[in-house]
Parts: C-alpha cells; structure tokens; sequence
C-alpha cells in the first residue's frame, strides 16, 4: 500500500477516534455512560442502529457472499421492514415507559428473576461470541496489509477497540457511528463505480449483470421448491426470509440489547420509532447494493484475470502439504482455461481447487469468501481510495463492536453486578466498574477472535448462524410476556431451557435452514410455556 493510502487510514482512523472522545463528554454514570442520558435524536438512533448491524464483516465479506453465492443472501433481510414496525408498536412503549437500562429488567417486572438472568446470560453469550468473530473480520485487513500473523491482528485491533469504547460509553459511541456511516457509504458507491469503470468499454453495468446472470448469479428471488418438495435446508429463500427472517430481526431488533440499547439513547418514543421505521425502509436496499457490489466484481474476474483462490496465506500453507502438487496443477489448469476464454471450465477448476484446499488443510475449514473484496480492492484500486476503503472497514467494524461491548457491561452491571453482587454504589463508582466490565468483554471477545479462522462459513453467514441459536428462545420469552398474561415466571422459565437444548440438537441434527431454528424456537417456548403452566395450574388446584 503506498504512503498516500497509509496517510488516508491514518488520519481517517486518527479523526474519528478524536472526535468520538470530543463528543464522549457526558455524565459519569449509567444512564450517561450506557444511554447517553436518553437525549440522542431520531437520525442519531437511526445511524446507531445501522452502525450497529452493518459491522465489517457486512462490507467485508458482503460482497465476496454474492461473488461465491449470488444474490440470494439479500432475501433474509425481507423479514426486516415488518420487525420493524412490530417493535415500533409493541416493543418500543413499553421499554420506554418503564425506563429500563436493559431489555431484561422488563422480565422480572412481567415473571421473576430467574427469567431475568436466563435471558439476559442467552444475550451474554451469543453477543459476546458473535463479537469476537466481529473483531476478526478488520483482523484480516491488518494482516493483510502489514503482513502480521493474524492473532497478532486480533490482539491489535481487540485492544484498540477496548480503550476507543471504555473512553466513550453510547454517546462516543452514537456520534462516531453517525460519521462512520456517511463515509462507508460514501466509499462503496465509489468501489461499485469503479468496478464498473474497470470492465471492458462494450460491457457496461447492464452487460456485468447480463453476464453474472448468465453464470446464476442474479438469483435475486428464489422458492426453495425442487422436484422433490420444499427444500428446508435452503439457507435463502423468499419464505425463510420472509418468515425466518422477520422473526430473526424481530427477536435481534427487539430483544437484543445491542440494538435496544440504540434506541434507548432516544429523547423519546416518537424518535425511537422513527429511527427504526426508517431503518427498515433503507436496510433491504442497502444490503442489495452491498451484494450487488460483489456481482459486479465477479463480472470483473470474467473479463480479467484473478487467482484461483483468494486467501494468499491459507494458499501458501497448503503448499506447504501434499497437496501441493495438485494444487500447482490446478492453478495452471485455472490459468490455461481463462486464457482460452473458457470461464465455465476455470469457475469449475476454481470449485475443485476449493475442494482439493479443504482436504489439504482439514482443521482450518479454508474458505476464501472473506478474501475477495480484500483482494480486489487491494489490486485494482487506485492510490488514495485503497486507504479510504480499508479505513471504512475498520470503521464499521469499531462502531458495532464498541456498541456491542457497551451492551454487554450494561446488561453485565445492570443485570448481575448490581442485582447479586453489589447493590449500592455511588454514580462514579458504577461508572468506573462499567469500565472494568467493558474491558472484560473486550478480552473475552478477542479470546473468542482466535478461533474464527477455522470457522469455515463467511463470517456474514457466520455472525447470523451463531445468532439463530439463540434468538428464537428470546423472543419466545418476550412474545410471552407481551401477549400471554395467564402464564407466568416458572412456566416460561423451564420452557425456555428446554426450547434452547432443543433448538441446539436440531442444529447439530442439520435437518433444517438456520434461520428457521429462530422460528421454531419462538414457538416451541410458546407452547412449552403454556403447557407447563396448564401443568402448574392442575398440580395447585
């Protein structure tokens, strides 16, 4: 990278970070440092709560999804606009009005403690894992372009992230995201321009598109149907996203107090809602541009040449095995293809060269998706803009990872500390452990980070698999207590541990699509729920 695009990151990097330390000036206690005293406007809340989803991992690995998948991924977000307004109507008023710090204090209001802290620990562990795998997705940049063995990575921008939200708390938070998303933006309509500027003169944005269509990449709307039926394994289709999809946000935007945490910042509920009115309005379109940036990229590397693999390091390593030789084969099969103009053949030469990669690095589950907008960017942009995006990647991934290690000390110090351990503590005392907490989650979170190299999925498809684990239940629990008073805490609560262990099996089992276990959990913990409390009822009478 040259001096000029290092300047960029630089200095982006560097002005963000101050401005978020000039704009962090608030009240030292936990409304200001977890809900930035409740003051923020509807376009704060609006850019927090994008800034919060669209991490680096979305504009990372966004693109590199729709270049090996086509743009089917764009579907699981259908569900989004309707959660949207649910949560408006439902979900907003009542946070609102109690005047909770965490989601999970409504639920002993509505059950009992235990509830409480079994739904709050089920957000504890799913944020916290998926952060980690959040904070390998920058990680990767940092490598990449410092050439670092990528723990080294990992450990670097972990603790860049723990001092930049322990300084801050939600307003640091809230106003950089604000910045960070104008810039990100900014900076991918210049990379689709230029992916389109880059192809040959007669092909154009219309002929990119004819010839990834052509290749089964415009895949925009898909049944799930085949010959056979209805096929419940598809990961994207019009129904799991509709269906899948509306209760994965419903449950993320609605339970999750990454995201409830946003629009708790709010002055109130007329601001909160529209932040999230709007937010389902621009997020399918936005997600669509961020695919639609990795079709134009794939219609580029029909034109031009690209490697067979895009992940240069797992590359060398399985070189360094006894694939090699079938690996150099391969490449030069690849490379005499392309030159023939063949590209049916070299994108099926690149599926087996794939294949052979697993086999000749099994522990490491290789997947280059997460490498391929990298790569691009890094060869074929020009000097200046290769800094701003790599900027915009770490951007993004400080404003949902700050958000999401404030989420996590709140509903650390709110829900436990301050619940079991130590009730009465001054407005600075609780300020100061919040960010002890906040360290705690960072290094828990890097921890976490080390391991995602073997993860095997894109880390997009990663971060959402993790969370459908665990956010049917949750919503499960809060659809309970919104719509059924007549059951009450033991019922819920025993239903909800046994819908968890089950929604595991099922996932372990592979019999079904991954959004669909956030469906099944909601149901199940509803049904459970009300026939253990019919159970309760009888044993009493």
């Amino acid at each position: 990278m040259s001096g000029i695009d290092w300047s960029i990151l630089i200095v982006t990097l560097t002005g963000i970070i101050l401005y978020g330390i000039y704009k962090s000036r608030t009240t030292k206690n936990l409304e200001g440092y977890f809900l930035s005293n409740r003051s923020l406007p509807w376009y704060l809340v609006l850019l927090s709560i994008m800034g919060t989803q669209a991490s680096a991992i979305t504009f990372l690995t966004g693109p590199g999804q729709a270049y090996s998948d086509g743009m089917r991924f764009v579907q699981y977000y259908f569900g989004l606009p309707l959660a949207m307004i649910v949560i408006s109507i439902f979900f907003v008023p009542v946070f609102s009005k109690l005047k909770v710090y965490t989601a999970y204090e409504f639920l002993e209001n509505r059950f009992d403690v235990k509830t409480r802290t079994l739904t709050s620990f089920l957000f504890l562990v799913s944020r916290g894992l998926s952060t980690g795998i959040s904070i390998f997705a920058p990680s990767i940049v940092l490598s990449s372009l410092m050439g670092w063995n990528i723990y080294y990575t990992n450990l670097v921008m972990g603790g860049l992230l723990i001092i930049y939200t322990m300084s801050g708390g939600a307003k640091a938070v809230a106003h950089t995201q604000k910045l960070q998303m104008i810039i990100v933006l900014v900076a991918l309509f210049l990379v689709g321009y230029l992916a389109v500027k880059l192809l040959p003169e007669t092909i154009g944005f219309v002929g990119a598109l004819n010839k990834s269509g052509e290749m089964g990449k415009m895949n925009i709307i898909t049944t799930g149907f085949t010959d056979k039926g209805f096929d419940w394994k598809d990961k994207y289709n019009i129904w799991s996203g509709l269906i899948g999809g509306f209760f994965l946000a419903l449950s993320y935007f609605g339970t999750d107090h990454s995201q409830v945490g946003r629009y708790l910042t709010a002055k109130n509920v007329k601001e909160s809602r529209k932040g999230l009115l709007i937010n389902g309005l621009v997020k399918v379109p936005m997600q669509f541009f961020i695919l639609l940036i990795g079709i134009l990229i794939f219609s580029f590397y029909q034109y031009n040449k690209g490697p067979v693999y895009f992940d240069e390091v797992s590359l060398t390593q399985a070189k360094q095995t006894i694939k090699k030789d079938s690996l150099n084969m391969l490449e030069a099969q690849y490379a005499t293809a392309f030159s023939a103009g063949n590209m049916k053949e070299a994108n099926g030469v690149r599926k087996t060269f794939k294949a052979v990669m697993e086999r000749a690095l099994p522990d490491q589950k290789p997947n280059d998706t997460n490498y391929i907008f990298l790569w691009f960017v890094k060869e074929n942009l020009p000097v200046g803009l290769i800094g701003l995006i790599f900027a915009i990647i770490f951007l993004a991934a400080w404003g949902s990872i700050a958000a999401a290690l404030n989420s996590l000390a709140a509903c650390s110090v709110i829900d436990f500390h301050k619940k079991f351990f130590v009730k009465k503590e001054t407005e600075l005392e609780d300020y100061k452990v919040s960010q002890w907490y906040t360290l705690g989650w960072g290094v828990f979170c890097i921890i976490i980070s080390m391991f995602a190299y073997n993860i095997g999925n894109s880390l997009i498809e990663a971060v959402n698999i993790l969370g459908s684990l665990f956010y049917g239940v949750i919503l499960g629990i809060f659809l309970v207590a919104f719509g059924m008073k007549f059951i009450k805490g033991h019922a819920v609560f025993y239903a909800a541990v046994i819908s968890e262990l089950l929604i595991i099996l099922i996932f372990k089992m592979d019999i079904i699509s991954f959004l669909w276990l956030n469906v099944i959990g909601a149901v199940l913990v509803i049904v459970l729920a009300a026939m253990l409390q019919l159970f309760i009822r009888q044993k009493a009478i």
